[in-house]
């Protein structure tokens, strides 16, 4: 296999972006990418989307979105996975670069939420779920997470209060981001006191409805010799994934995320590396629960210790792990299908010293980790400074 470089990354701001459409979007980060790139053509471009066909009433992304950037006549489709859709395009992108299909491939994630009312955003939200055991019995998406929010409270004696530090610790970060949603600090008092969803997951253990896009062009590590836009190039060194139950009750230990324990040892193996060379981890943090069991399932804490690293300060940008570090999905926002592309944006520019304000010292290997649905498929990247 060959090695895979990232050679140009866009992205938009995070938002309701009701004055454009789909394609605009997807349009916004995919030619700021290309540009980064100093390129203008590509072999092929992989769209990272899960509710355009439900929300937008738009399928065929990569055809239109291929033609749409000036690409037409290009190998391009779609790729679904549930809130995972990103990741499972790049490394859709990765495979092509890596087994020679093609040297240079455009990845793009790109979801449009806000232009339906709340009730049917949430059915399409849904739909990551087994739908005949957990949505047509009437279980949300939210709801879900709020069962084993609830579980984890019991099992390890955790108060509510604790997953705070969670959400406190990405709205810091998203000060620092120009493209975050909420660049908004909260305390843990005001954390305290927001309005409950589906108890006890409240508002601000929630990450929000929105839109984005975010794009990164992949190349062959011989095309990328080629290029001099003097950034400090980015390998993706591993790529892997692995899946579980789609329903939450089917799983042997609904506190345990299997896919992400296996796909993180997966990846680092290919890496060859251990989880004590990371120097940053951006991780799915939808709700504060998936953050604790993410932490815990991928080796940082013992179980049912996830919520301690964040109340010890260890998930900070100076802490022993930084998460979350441009804001996360909590603060950045989590625009589903784009939301693995966007971990991958900000990791890169983490590891070429371009992150300002929240730039992670001396960062060097970076992990990315992208869940779809509540932990049937989980997607995990580890990126390296070269």
């Amino acid at each position: 296999m060959r090695s895979v470089y990232i050679a140009g990354i866009g992205q938009t701001p995070v938002g309701e972006q009701w004055s454009r459409s789909l394609r605009h979007v997807a349009h916004d980060a995919i030619i700021p990418a290309l540009r980064d790139a100093a390129l203008e053509r590509a072999d092929a471009l992989y769209v990272g989307n899960m509710l355009s066909g439900d929300l937008v009433g738009q399928e065929h992304l990569g055809a239109l979105v291929a033609d749409f950037v000036g690409l037409r006549g290009i190998e391009a489709y779609k790729v679904e996975a549930a809130c995972g859709s990103g990741a499972a395009a790049l490394r859709t992108g990765y495979m092509a670069v890596a087994g020679g299909l093609h040297d240079v491939v455009i990845v793009a994630g790109v979801e449009k939420m806000t232009d339906t009312i709340g009730r049917e955003t949430t059915a399409g939200l849904a739909m990551a779920a087994d739908q005949e055991y957990e949505a047509a019995e009437g279980v949300s998406f939210v709801a879900l997470n709020a069962l084993l929010m609830r579980r984890y409270m019991h099992e390890y004696d955790v108060p509510h209060g604790a997953f705070g530090y969670f959400a406190v610790n990405a709205h810091h970060n998203a000060i620092g981001n120009p493209n975050a949603m909420f660049p908004t600090p909260i305390t843990l008092e005001s954390y305290r006191r927001a309005t409950m969803i589906a108890d006890p997951i409240n508002l601000l253990d929630s990450s929000p409805i929105c839109d984005g896009a975010a794009a990164v062009v992949l190349v062959s590590e011989d095309f990328a010799r080629t290029l001099g836009n003097g950034r400090r190039p980015v390998r993706i060194a591993a790529s892997a994934v692995a899946t579980d139950s789609l329903a939450v009750h089917d799983r042997r230990d609904p506190l345990w995320l299997d896919a992400a324990y296996i796909s993180s040892r997966k990846a680092f193996q290919q890496a060859g590396i251990t989880r004590d060379d990371l120097d940053l981890f951006e991780l799915h943090d939808a709700f504060t629960i998936m953050a604790a069991l993410s932490l815990e399932a991928n080796g940082f804490a013992e179980r049912g210790r996830g919520v301690r690293l964040a109340e010890e300060g260890e998930i900070t940008i100076e802490g022993r792990l930084p998460i979350a570090t441009m804001g996360g999905l909590k603060a950045r926002g989590h625009p589903v299908g784009a939301t693995g592309v966007y971990q991958v944006v900000e990791a890169t520019l983490q590891l070429q010293g371009l992150a300002g304000p929240n730039q992670v010292q001396d960062a060097n290997i970076a992990m990315t980790q992208n869940i779809g649905g509540s932990g049937a498929t989980i997607l995990t990247h580890i990126l390296v400074g070269d």
